[in-house]
């Protein structure tokens, strides 16, 4: 073989080992070059730039320098990671000064023993107060003149509701008229007679049927003035044929069915008249409940709709089962001078059935979901722990803590979602 092939073979094989060394090289440093890709270019760009430096090389040799930049460098990323934090003391725990927890408005309460009921829960309804609720009917048949009021709106006992023009209210005016007279006349002969009487001119006789003649004229009076009365309470004369239908109580108008030219009669519902200082909550109990619910027994009434709470006192329990639904009927008498209960909002009946004393109990906003487990933040001298609890009784926005927590430890109540996302900001860091 001739030397120059000869010297042309052996520089082939060199290259060849330098490409395959390099490429090695690049495969086993790719991960360090993640971590610090600027330092270690640098490095393999001064190999590459020698052929008997890349040679050189070993796989082993990348490897293990390979895992020492990555361990260097993944230790500074982690402290790096760590004072980002800022509040990452350890896993499970947050680390937060007294400065930090009041500007996050971080409250902390006391775990404290306190007595827990045990409540059922019934649907109900708010209704009108059927005592103090009036279907107004038109006394007598006529046409509707003048609508007084508009629908929603506030009236007094006796504020006319509406101007109705009746025949019927004219024909008994006009008889309590003659009614009025004929009794004027029968008085003024039953003075007569009864002188005439005691001069000894006339005789008993004329003046006992005088005197017969005037109760009768009374009576008649009475009964065309009781007449009228159904039709004017207030004893308005009225003018002829017209007349005011009025508000029985005071309350609002509910219902308006009446508009100008309209006919009517004694049957027409006219106005219905609801006074709503006070409404009825009505509510369902099934069979298996109905030994735990008493007349007089104290009830905590709730919309969630509106976030309002109201209690009161089971009024009456029926003593049948509705046909259909198979269910007792109770009903609740609950204030309303503000108006915020309004007939046809459905609300939650919670009525306690038993009661209890718990050793630890904390507000029901304490508690978060951390990993899956119900937990809360314990107060600790760097910050907060993490601490799983198991729960019992709930009552009135505070929750019994069975297992976890002793009374007089603190947690962090309002504001322990802030820390919730704090300590899932801390374990994403160190995932990456």
């Amino acid at each position: 073989m001739p030397v120059t092939d000869h010297l042309l073979g052996l520089f082939m094989q060199k290259k060849l080992g330098v490409a395959i060394a390099a490429a090695l090289t690049l495969g086993f440093v790719g991960g360090a070059l993640f971590y610090n890709s600027g330092r270690f270019a640098a490095e393999i760009g001064h190999m590459l730039a020698s052929s008997d430096s890349v040679v050189a090389v070993r796989a082993g040799q990348v490897s293990e320098a390979g895992d020492d930049h990555a361990d260097d460098d993944h230790g500074e990323a982690g402290d790096d990671h760590g004072e980002s934090a800022g509040g990452h003391a350890e896993e499970g725990g947050l680390v937060l000064s007294e400065a930090q927890i009041a500007a996050a408005g971080i409250e902390l309460v006391d775990v404290q023993a306190r007595a827990m009921s045990t409540y059922i829960s019934l649907p109900g309804e708010v209704n009108f107060d059927e005592e103090r609720t009036a279907h107004v009917v038109p006394p007598s048949a006529g046409v509707v003149e003048r609508v007084l009021v508009g629908l929603g709106q506030k009236v007094a006992a006796g504020d006319g509701l509406a101007t109705i023009v009746s025949q019927q209210v004219s024909e008994l005016r006009s008889e309590m008229a003659a009614a009025a007279r004929r009794v004027e006349l029968a008085r003024t002969t039953f003075e007569r007679e009864r002188q005439l009487w005691k001069d000894g001119i006339s005789a008993e006789q004329d003046y006992l049927q005088a005197r017969q003649t005037l109760q009768e004229a009374e009576i008649a009076l009475a009964n065309a003035r009781q007449k009228g009365k159904t039709i004017s309470p207030q004893g308005e004369a009225g003018d002829g044929s017209r007349y005011n239908l009025r508000a029985p109580f005071s309350g609002v108008v509910v219902e308006k069915h009446l508009v100008p030219g309209e006919v009517v009669s004694e049957t027409s519902n006219a106005f219905t008249v609801a006074d709503l200082s006070r409404v009825w909550v009505t509510f369902s109990v099934s069979p298996r409940d109905l030994e735990q619910v008493k007349v007089g027994q104290s009830v905590r009434v709730s919309a969630p709709e509106l976030g309002r709470e109201a209690t009161g006192k089971v009024a009456y329990i029926s003593r049948q089962l509705g046909e259909q639904t198979r269910t007792a009927t109770g009903r609740i008498d609950l204030d309303n001078a503000d108006g915020i209960w309004r007939p046809g909002l459905f609300v939650s009946v919670a009525l306690a059935t038993e009661s209890h004393e718990a050793g630890a109990v904390v507000p029901a906003s304490s508690i978060q979901d951390v990993e899956d487990k119900t937990s809360v933040f314990v107060r600790t001298a760097e910050g907060f722990e993490v601490r799983p609890v198991t729960l019992g009784t709930r009552s009135d926005g505070f929750v019994e803590v069975r297992e976890g927590l002793k009374s007089g430890e603190r947690v962090a109540a309002t504001g322990s979602f802030i820390l919730k996302s704090e300590l899932g900001k801390g374990s994403a860091e160190h995932a990456h």
